[in-house]
């Protein structure tokens, strides 16, 4: 069989990634809703909320189907529920039935995000084992884009075909998207390496760095470091999306911005979650996951101690873009950083578990920051609790760091046992 090649698989997964990532432009959808048939912001918020939490849950559910039945299976399922979802949801608001859109975009769409979001991903890892962050960096950075891509389409189709037609294009044009790379990704062979990385290992001038462990989901789970790694997941994502969240009006009250600059600067943080994505995943390759993710909650804490005292427009603008290409670098980082810490086994069944704490982040960041300001009627204490967060998250780094090096040292006398064994029977 002709040997695929890995950056059209890479490609595949973009196509898949763009695709799902259009859930990100949901704003677009807000007004011509309430607009044409008079449901509350708070209503058609929810379908969202359903849809992001839906994200996660089934990628936790469904990550052991993806290992199972192979990342193909797993994009075209994701292709059929996701296409499927937004084609129903034009039924659903041609019917004005509130419930039938929170099912169609909510329900439907959002179990097509979960598996859509890993099915691809897991498998970039295992054809990049010489550049993970890269891979992993462009497929999820694709999901960053694909809002950009989708918004001003979107809004250029409601005004010209209307609402319901526009989610039955979309429907129909992400479907032969998301089909297109489906039907091409797959997995390597077992042991895979590319041609350049095979060579040099052979001649013994790269030695290829071995996985910390090789583990089912349910082994990593019993692990300390998989929790760790969970809350400071769950941290980071909290952070950049209680700001996404209330980016605009933060903006307009903190520094004084008007209301066409804020919405500008809300579009602009758009390039730097998914400049990010690419960025931050690319610098791990030489840097170390690890020591990325200690970067990310150094320079977070200090820019959320410095937020409550800014008054310059400029200042609090470039620490939000900071923030954001954080937010967006820790997804992108996490399935290069699963692989180092559990293997590739079942990558794609603990990056679903691992996902949970996005659902649970995409409630609690937003819940916490609109509590905070109407029990304040002030931002500034909500930058100081995150802060708090953040140092947790910056604990956990170093703990984590602590608990891989004794995990080493413990392998290195069986390592050395197993050399020695080599050499006796020579």
């Amino acid at each position: 069989m002709k040997q695929k090649n890995r950056w059209l698989i890479a490609l595949s997964a973009i196509a898949i990634h763009i695709s799902i990532g259009s859930v990100y432009a949901y704003s677009v959808y807000k007004k011509p809703i309430h607009d044409e048939l008079g449901w509350s912001s708070t209503e058609t918020a929810l379908a969202f909320t359903i849809a992001i939490f839906c994200l996660g849950t089934s990628a936790a559910f469904f990550g052991k189907v993806v290992e199972k039945k192979g990342p193909r299976f797993s994009a075209i399922v994701a292709a059929i529920l996701f296409s499927s979802g937004l084609i129903g949801t034009g039924f659903a608001i041609q019917l004005e039935s509130l419930y039938g859109y929170y099912l169609t975009y909510g329900l439907i769409s959002g179990m097509g995000l979960g598996i859509g979001y890993i099915a691809p991903v897991s498998t970039l890892v295992k054809w990049f084992p010489d550049r993970r962050g890269l891979a992993t960096g462009m497929a999820v950075m694709g999901f960053g884009a694909g809002a950009l891509i989708c918004s001003p389409v979107a809004n250029y189709l409601i005004e010209n075909v209307g609402l319901s037609q526009t989610f039955f294009i979309l429907g129909i044009t992400y479907f032969i998207l998301m089909i297109s790379g489906a039907l091409y990704i797959a997995r390597p062979e077992e042991g895979w390496l590319p041609a350049g990385m095979k060579e040099a290992s052979e001649k013994g001038k790269v030695k290829i760095k071995a996985d910390l462990a090789q583990l089912t989901a349910n082994e990593a789970v019993k692990t300390k470091r998989f929790w760790m790694l969970w809350l400071m997941m769950f941290i980071n994502i909290s952070s950049g999306i209680m700001l996404i969240s209330v980016a605009s009006p933060m903006a307009q009250e903190k520094v004084g911005m008007t209301a066409v600059a804020a919405a500008s600067m809300v579009g602009i943080m758009g390039f730097f979650n998914g400049g990010g994505r690419i960025g931050w995943a690319t610098a791990s390759d030489y840097l170390g996951r690890t020591n990325v993710f200690t970067i990310f909650f150094s320079i977070q804490l200090v820019a959320f101690l410095i937020l409550p005292t800014v008054s310059s427009q400029a200042i609090f603008v470039t620490l939000i873009f900071l923030i954001l290409t954080i937010y967006g670098g820790g997804f992108a980082s996490l399935p290069a950083f699963i692989g180092d810490l559990f293997g590739t086994k079942q990558l794609g069944a603990i990056h679903g578990y691992l996902l949970t704490s996005w659902s649970m982040a995409g409630v609690f960041g937003p819940m916490l920051v609109s509590y905070i300001k109407d029990t304040t009627n002030s931002y500034n204490a909500t930058f100081y609790i995150f802060a708090a967060f953040l140092t947790i998250a910056l604990i956990t780094s170093f703990l984590i760091r602590m608990d891989i090096k004794k995990i080493k040292e413990q392998q290195e006398p069986a390592s050395q046992k197993g050399k020695l064994k080599q050499q006796v029977a020579q």
